[in-house]
């Protein structure tokens, strides 16, 4: 899809629904960021998103676990896009502060669940959180952030 393409659903679709288009290869192309690090969005309701992340051995460090700024990348795109369902229209969130807590390691070619909640949808400021969570529902990171529409995509 070309930005173009994108550009036209984003004006068209709700934000649940833009988001949605992301997980269902509807906005393949747009973005190379969720190709990138493996992540698939699966679910997505007003103030709430899930997704499947599976990191491939590139997102490695030397020791043979997932860097821990991929780590932040994958809570912090689950924190944006929680803060963006709560809007009528999809906008890219500008990250204002992400704290994250690494609690066990993460390893390559494992699926996790990685879930963001909105718990505070402001109009200008909105707060987050985020967890990644392996298959046996143990948490191996999380994270809370506070996000602000970037309004100069509202076109």
């Amino acid at each position: 899809m070309s930005v173009e393409q994108g550009l036209e659903l984003w004006k068209t679709l709700s934000a649940v629904e833009f988001i949605r288009a992301m997980g269902d290869g509807r906005m393949r192309g747009f973005s190379e960021v969720a190709d990138h690090i493996g992540q698939l969005v699966t679910a997505v309701e007003p103030g709430r998103v899930e997704i499947a992340w599976t990191p491939e051995p590139k997102l490695c460090n030397p020791a043979g676990t997932v860097h821990g700024g991929y780590i932040a990348m994958i809570l912090d795109n689950a924190v944006c896009m929680a803060a963006s369902s709560v809007a009528e229209r999809f906008l890219p969130m500008l990250t204002l502060n992400l704290n994250v807590d690494y609690l066990r390691p993460i390893m390559s070619g494992e699926t996790y669940t990685v879930t963001g909640v909105c718990v505070h949808p402001g109009r200008k400021r909105r707060v987050s959180t985020a967890t990644v969570v392996d298959s046996t529902g143990r948490t191996a990171a999380q994270a809370s952030g506070s996000v602000m529409p970037n309004e100069s995509f509202a076109g």
